[in-house]
């Protein structure tokens, strides 16, 4: 039989074994809970870290085929670039987007799917898309920038710095330099304004096409309200003006291997139209300018005839006597009761009528009308209150003209959208051209919109639009129209006139000449002809020829001088 072993019926032994073991896990257990919490800790902290701290400060948005997109986190800014990042092309500041004190990461494309755009929603309070065109075989790549406003009343401003890149284009300011870095003008809307009621405002040419030294140029979409600012040497900025309509903020970015192919695209987008030459006569002979402080057709007369004999005298050879608005409304008036009257016994008028025929002459007209005149009394008895800009005054109420200054006078503005009151202006022009048999007519009174005066919101011919149909009106003028200011109307055969410069060495007086020629030609506007501010009234019979012989002889050597450095520009890309 075999020896049974006695079993030991105390469990005592197992219960202590049990027990450890239990109290072995729980231990181990805490352990490895405390140390996921570590894990999770550390995760957190490095998550932390690689968001404010070692996140890269630059990210690539978009990327062409020899350009690129970079977001520069730590100073908010776009910045285009060479895909080899050799070269900086234009840097953006769009910090003042929205609050400028939170830090925007500025990386996540919604467009992800499409790898030609990229769009954001920018601190929820506007959205950006950029686009990227490129064609094949091009020596430009240009990006489209458009910022949408999600709520009213936004700010939409992005700054272009000055820093190592030179600037041109834009508009013609009071003194003109070139490039533009040392222009310093404050926030205000980019339109054209007359520089002598605004010596800080725009002048007579302007486009909104800026160009830089490095090979980018910036367009702006031409149906958006635009201010534009400029800190010397630091940057200019583009803004639209914030509304209820929310107004977005466009505008295209080329960049090229040089300045020559960017300028050549940016010009094309520009303007498409045929360019047409404007009529070539006007740079053989000078325009002598004639200040004459008279008040009467008679007393103008004998004004050009001492005034035609000196030039005789001095050997100066023929040339165009240039009148103004003022010299111009007292010939028509005089002109027009002598071919109306019914008794021509007046031997003087018979002999001087002619002897004005004989001279070249350029009249001055402008689309202003004042209320004292004849002409605008006659306008509202015959019920033509629509030739005039005007508001309606009631649902089925008649228009009523709106009232504004135009050099010292209330006046009433030609509607210039209305074909009837075109005609009747054109009318106008052909009975002038009857009578006195003006070599050329100059159209000025383009600036200004008796909306905007009136109203915050204007109704009608936003911005520069008036400037653009006027243009189009003295092109109906055959090809003897010379304009005062222009704004995408370049391939017009107009001549314009240059802003008027004062009469001294000054980068507003002669200094600002060479400046003013280059930035015409830059824009495209190749054929102009100087002016000079006129003196004051007490001074103008003793400084009438001396201005006059100093700006006349200047529109052949500057219209030339202008074609033959445009010319150089699109050769050499300099």
């Amino acid at each position: 039989m075999p020896h049974a072993r006695n079993r030991n019926p105390s469990p005592i032994p197992e219960v202590t074994w049990d027990t450890g073991l239990k109290e072995m896990n729980e231990t181990w257990k805490g352990a490895i809970a405390c140390l996921g919490v570590a894990i999770f800790f550390v995760m957190t902290i490095g998550i932390i870290y690689w968001q404010v701290v070692d996140q890269p400060n630059k990210n690539w948005i978009l990327k062409g085929s020899f350009s690129g997109l970079i977001w520069e986190r730590r100073t908010q800014t776009l910045v285009f670039q060479t895909l080899t990042e050799d070269k900086t092309f234009a840097e953006i500041d769009v910090g003042n987007v929205g609050n400028p004190d939170i830090e925007v990461p500025f990386v996540r494309n919604l467009c992800w799917l499409n790898k030609t755009e990229f769009c954001y929603t920018w601190d929820s309070v506007a959205e950006v898309r950029i686009s990227l065109e490129t064609e094949e075989a091009s020596d430009t790549e240009c990006y489209s920038v458009t910022w949408s406003p999600i709520h009213c009343h936004v700010d939409l401003k992005d700054c272009f710095s000055m820093v190592n890149v030179s600037w041109y284009g834009g508009a013609g300011v009071h003194a003109p330099s070139w490039p533009i870095n040392d222009a310093n003008i404050s926030m205000q809307p980019f339109t054209v304004s007359d520089l002598r009621d605004n010596p800080s405002g725009f002048g007579s040419v302007l486009e909104r096409y800026f160009l830089g030294s490095s090979g980018v140029s910036v367009l702006v979409a031409p149906n958006i309200p635009l201010h534009v600012g400029m800190e010397s040497r630091q940057q200019f900025c583009l803004q639209t003006p914030p509304s209820m309509e929310r107004m977005p903020l466009q505008y295209t970015v080329c960049v090229g291997h040089n300045i020559k192919a960017v300028h050549q695209e940016s010009m094309q987008q520009l303007s498409r139209a045929t360019r047409e030459l404007p009529n070539m006569d006007a740079l053989r002979l000078p325009f002598w300018k004639l200040l004459a402080n008279v008040d009467s057709g008679a007393k103008l007369e004998r004004e050009l005839r001492t005034f035609s004999n000196r030039l005789k005298r001095h050997h100066l050879g023929e040339g165009v006597i240039s009148l103004d608005e003022h010299s111009t409304a007292l010939l028509s008036n005089m002109d027009h009761s002598y071919l109306n009257s019914k008794k021509r016994t007046s031997k003087r008028h018979t002999r001087d009528i002619p002897f004005v025929k004989l001279l070249n002459i350029s009249i001055t007209l402008s689309p202003y009308l004042s209320i004292d005149s004849q002409q605008f009394q006659t306008s509202m008895q015959e019920g033509i209150e629509d030739y005039w800009l005007s508001l309606p005054s009631g649902p089925q109420g008649r228009p009523v003209p709106l009232l504004t200054q135009w050099k010292g006078k209330y006046s009433v503005k030609l509607n210039i959208t209305n074909p009837e009151a075109t005609n009747w202006f054109l009318d106008k022009v052909d009975i002038l051209r009857s009578h006195l048999g003006m070599e050329y007519v100059i159209m000025e009174g383009g600036e200004g919109n008796p909306f905007e005066e009136h109203l915050k919101t204007p109704l009608a011919l936003v911005g520069d639009e008036y400037i653009g149909l006027l243009a189009d009106l003295a092109e109906r003028i055959e090809d003897n129209a010379i304009v005062t200011s222009g704004t995408r109307s370049s391939h017009k055969p107009l001549f314009i006139c240059m802003s008027a410069l004062e009469s001294n060495w000054s980068y507003s007086g002669l200094k600002g000449i060479i400046p003013s020629l280059l930035h015409h030609s830059l824009l495209g506007y190749n054929f102009f002809i100087p002016d000079a501010e006129a003196p004051s009234l007490s001074n103008r019979s003793q400084t009438t020829s001396f201005l006059s012989a100093g700006w006349g002889l200047l529109p052949s050597f500057l219209s030339s001088a202008s074609r033959h450095l445009h010319g150089s520009l699109r050769r050499n890309g300099s």
